[in-house]
């Protein structure tokens, strides 16, 4: 129980950190080119759609052939450089200046990271993927119990820690630079140690359009999951034609709500709502074991995770360069790459902004490990579960689950008592995670396009309307030419562009974070301008932004001011929540 809080710090945190920040002025060369880009892009799909699929269906395979080793390779070392973040001295380093506490207590902060690890594609993918592996695996004929053990194994690694480890460099980088060097939350500020003045030019927007084109085709990608999974959904439960209509539908409905949430606060109900998914999620999970192979499903999760660990190693790197499964390599492992990549910069926002005051090895640890937990629980009872229907001799669940993916989770949720509960449970968790994506979305793309002078600003509330449409806008634009296949192909190209920043931001977080070990005792002084510079620990510490204020009330019950204040007051008897290193 913390001890009560004095009235003197209390009100010094608050008025500290609840300084409001004016809103950034948009960067017109990025904002426009990307819009543009965009804007033209879902014009040419919706006026010749079958043109559109040839071209996107070329340009896939030609850099599936071309590429796919190097998608592979840059997990490889993606994996290697979160070792380096892990087990080197840059881990002791905090987010922020040396004497700061995290601003949100252990629970609060795992269970943020718990909610980042669920999402409406991991409904469409953890029933479908391991059907699909167990049927076609890339190497061998399938159907037996190698191929049953491998499937699990399969999806766990796409979805896995590769992923999460794309996650932890953005974050982690995004975190440094703003909580430690005093830079804006901005893609281009984590590429200044290597590009100097140049980040603030041409190159600098460059590089902003290509981090707003990848999120917004990652986002795309699982709105696009969502409204064909959602629309299944709904015509399980009430009989809604499962149409192009129902999608429009859908995807109104998302702009519509994430306009509202960004002109009337009420997103912060929909955040609460959200976070509540995860205790829902959970409970329809047992209900699955209780009622299904209970047995099988718990010996299934020990042996799935030995599995998994024991092989991880051998897969990072597995290019089949022998056996030359193109097909397969396209629509499972480049692409997971790709979307992995495509998300880092969204994904990675959040995670900086609920890490600061936390070391860079306990934010690696928690990134890492705990969102995966939920993400194996998840696999591994539905996964199992679908295998056990094909097994069984269902075959047309198994025809379902590889040619119609949108409807196998809802499929397998009806083979279970209660299944019209379970369906109406799991369709009013999709569509508030649906929304809360398509919100999220809007937020981090109006930063990626605004000129962010602080690491408290938030995008202009038009340009979160604006993203939010567009996104809607593309979303439908792929999904007319050709369902979720054509927005899987679309992100597998716009993840190569990207796949060149991530690695200039992991050339210049090394390169800040080898200064700043270097450092000598007492040589840390003041904030950088070039962030490669000095560390900022004289500082006072920058105000937490809003979305970051509304996560932590709908957590814990309390704003960061307060868990910051918390921290002040037992300044000589440091909380059991934090990290020493």
């Amino acid at each position: 129980m913390n001890a009560p809080k004095p009235a003197g710090p209390t009100r010094a945190a608050r008025q500290l950190h609840t300084t409001p920040a004016s809103a950034p002025r948009a960067n017109w060369p990025v904002l426009i080119s990307s819009v543009t880009l965009i804007v033209a892009l879902a014009v040419w799909a919706v006026v010749a759609p079958e043109r559109a699929d040839e071209v996107i269906g070329a340009m896939v395979a030609w850099v599936a052939s071309h590429f796919g080793w190097y998608y592979v390779a840059i997990a490889g070392v993606v994996v290697a450089f979160v070792a380096y973040l892990l087990f080197s001295r840059a881990g002791r380093i905090k987010l922020g200046p040396d004497d700061s506490k995290p601003t949100f207590n252990l629970f609060t902060w795992t269970a943020m990271l718990f909610a980042a690890g669920i999402g409406i594609d991991l409904m469409f993918f953890s029933v479908s993927e391991p059907v699909a592996q167990y049927l076609y695996p890339p190497v061998g004929e399938g159907m037996d119990t190698a191929a049953a053990k491998q499937a699990i194994v399969w999806t766990l690694f796409h979805y896995g820690p590769v992923g999460w480890a794309m996650y932890a460099v953005m974050g982690g980088a995004f975190a440094f630079f703003a909580y430690r060097k005093n830079q804006p939350l901005s893609i281009r500020s984590l590429m200044r140690p290597i590009l100097k003045k140049r980040a603030d030019g041409w190159l600098g927007n460059l590089i902003d359009t290509i981090a707003v084109l990848g999120t917004i085709f990652g986002i795309a990608t699982s709105l696009g999951i969502g409204v064909v999974q959602l629309a299944y959904g709904l015509h399980v439960l009430a009989g809604v034609p499962e149409n192009i209509a129902t999608y429009i539908w859908l995807i109104v409905f998302s702009v519509a709500m994430a306009t509202a949430s960004t002109v009337s606060g009420v997103e912060k109900g929909i955040r609460r709502l959200s976070e509540a998914n995860v205790i829902v999620v959970i409970v329809m999970l047992a209900w699955i074991v209780l009622w299904g192979e209970t047995r099988r499903i718990l010996e299934a999760f020990v042996m799935n995770i030995g599995d998994f660990l024991t092989t991880f190693p051998s897969l990072l790197l597995e290019t089949h360069a022998w056996d030359r499964p193109d097909a397969w390599s396209q629509d499972w492992t480049l692409f997971f790459w790709a979307w992995w990549i495509a998300w880092a910069p969204f994904v990675g926002l959040f995670l900086a902004r609920i890490s600061r005051g936390r070391t860079l090895r306990e934010f690696v640890v928690g990134v890492m490990v705990i969102p995966f937990l939920y993400i194996a629980l998840f696999v591994v009872v539905l996964g199992n579960s679908a295998l056990e229907l094909v097994i069984g001799g269902d075959l047309a669940f198994a025809d379902t689950a590889v040619n119609l993916p949108e409807r196998a989770f809802f499929d397998l949720l009806g083979t279970y008592p209660g299944s019209s509960m379970l369906v109406a449970v799991a369709l009013a968790a999709g569509l508030l995670l649906y929304v809360t994506s398509a919100d999220s979305g809007a937020l981090v793309l109006s930063g990626l396009s605004s000129k962010i002078e602080n690491n408290s600003q938030d995008g202009g509330k038009p340009l979160r309307i604006v993203w939010s449409v567009a996104t809607g806008v593309l979303t439908l634009a792929m999904l007319i030419v050709g369902g979720v296949s054509t927005l899987q192909q679309a992100t597998v190209i716009i993840g190569l562009p990207f796949s060149i920043v991530l690695i200039m931001v992991m050339v210049s977080f090394y390169r800040s974070l080898k200064s700043t070990v270097d450092m000598p005792p007492g040589g840390v002084t003041t904030g950088g301008t070039t962030g490669d510079g000095p560390d900022r620990t004289d500082q006072a510490e920058a105000p937490v932004s809003a979305r970051a204020r509304a996560l932590t009330t709908e957590v814990a019950g309390s704003t960061p001011e307060e868990h910051v204040a918390d921290s002040s007051t037992n300044a000589t008897n440091p909380p059991h929540t934090a990290t020493h290193n």
